[in-house]
């Protein structure tokens, strides 16, 4: 019953592909959570466009007879130098998709980040795999909310922890607003705007009837479920609503690392959502392990500078202040041509936010798994072509390798997908 598109998804020879059908699977009011952005989405689309416009200049008569894409990042050995960031609400894509999609990082060798504001217990998502599992921290509920979710994580078997850095308050997501998601789920007999609520529900049939199969798997998974690994003193779950309020209650300052680090452990503490070199020096000297340096997908300020630019600006400041940190990225990455940009800025792997969010509503296990192998397969050629053997020979030839366009305007780029 309800099939999903497996010959579409079998097809598909690009992420962007696999989006177009999760577009198709998922009804708008719950794909916008995963395809918005901040603003007027300057930034999420310069994140796109900063990879776009990157050229590289490959030496000729080079062939391997292999290619090795294993890499070490935050004390964990990876298969493939990119992995599974943590993105929130992903079961409203796919039942249990935060276990889905760390069964499918394990199966790639490759390392599964979970969000705090995740609908899949953590201890499912830990048995899912036998690769290395991160839990993303955020600070909803208060310092003792945090300590019970870093015990738990610890508990189950979590080996390094993300702590986000960049959610003073939620970005301004204008049409997600305008959708008024939370209408959508709201009880229809309690507080004000009763009548307005139900005649939103009653607009938002012709999205949602025709998508069955999106309709059945998310009615028997359990519909809009609370946030499962965030338990109160009464040891009750959050509930799904309430979010924005909760993160801007909470911001994480840099006096809290000390205590976070503490109730975390020896395992790797890793600072994400890091914007410049300076934030990222003063990271380590609190006892970061590594940084992740990223504007949360153009999801909180609108005119952040892009990931890439973040880094090209800040990995010759942390060489030249000798620096121990392991670095990654994530925003705008789509395809392994734009993995192995990234590395080539000595970055030791990045992270696939969209990409995941796009296979998991595409079509679970199927449609995941299908993302992950384009990008594997793209990086693999795009390995070859510039005739670079492994992750270090990238990091190490980087600057060899890259160049600045030379083209003007963006007429040569491709339309903006995701």
């Amino acid at each position: 019953m309800f099939r999903i598109r497996e010959n579409e998804i079998a097809d598909a020879l690009t992420t962007a592909d696999i989006w177009r059908i999760m577009l198709r699977e998922i009804p708008p009011i719950a794909a916008e959570y995963f395809v918005g952005g901040a603003d007027e989405l300057t930034t999420l689309k310069a994140n796109v466009l900063a990879f776009q416009q990157t050229m590289l200049a490959p030496p000729g008569a080079i062939k391997h007879k292999e290619l090795d894409t294993t890499t070490n990042v935050f004390g964990q050995d990876l298969s493939l130098p990119f992995f599974v960031a943590p993105v929130g609400s992903l079961r409203t894509l796919w039942p249990k998709a935060d276990a889905v999609a760390s069964q499918v990082a394990g199966e790639f060798g490759t390392a599964m980040a979970l969000s705090t504001l995740s609908q899949t217990p953590m201890e499912s998502v830990a048995e899912a795999s036998n690769g290395p599992k991160w839990f993303q921290l955020y600070l909803c509920g208060g310092v003792e909310t945090a300590k019970r979710g870093i015990k738990r994580a610890r508990d189950a078997g979590f080996s390094a922890l993300l702590l986000t850095i960049d959610t003073a308050v939620s970005g301004n997501r204008i049409v997600h607003e305008r959708m008024k998601p939370m209408d959508a789920v709201s009880s229809l007999f309690s507080g004000p705007r009763k009548l307005k609520r139900a005649l939103h529900r009653v607009k938002l049939g012709p999205q949602v009837l025709p998508r069955t199969g999106w309709l059945w798997r998310h009615w028997r998974d359990g519909g809009l479920l609370p946030f499962c690994n965030i338990i109160n003193e009464h040891g009750e779950p959050m509930p799904y609503a309430g979010i924005g309020q909760q993160l801007a209650a909470s911001a994480v300052t840099w006096s809290d690392l000390p205590w976070i680090k503490e109730a975390w452990g020896d395992q790797p503490l890793i600072v994400k959502g890091v914007h410049c070199a300076e934030d990222a020096l003063r990271a380590e000297e609190l006892g970061a392990t590594g940084v992740i340096f990223s504007n949360h997908g153009g999801r909180q300020l609108g005119r952040a500078i892009p990931s890439l630019q973040i880094v090209a600006e800040a990995m010759p400041k942390l060489r030249a202040a000798n620096s121990k940190l392991d670095c990654a990225m994530d925003g705008g990455i789509r395809s392994g041509l734009d993995v192995l940009i990234g590395l080539s800025y000595g970055l030791k792997a990045v992270g696939l936010g969209r990409v995941t969010a796009g296979g998991l509503g595409a079509g679970g296990h199927l449609g995941l798994r299908r993302a992950f192998e384009l990008i594997k397969e793209d990086l693999l050629r795009s390995m070859e072509l510039l005739g670079v053997q492994n992750i270090s020979e990238i990091q190490e030839q980087g600057e060899k390798l890259r160049r600045q366009s030379m083209v003007l305007g963006t007429e040569h780029i491709p339309p903006f997908s995701f």
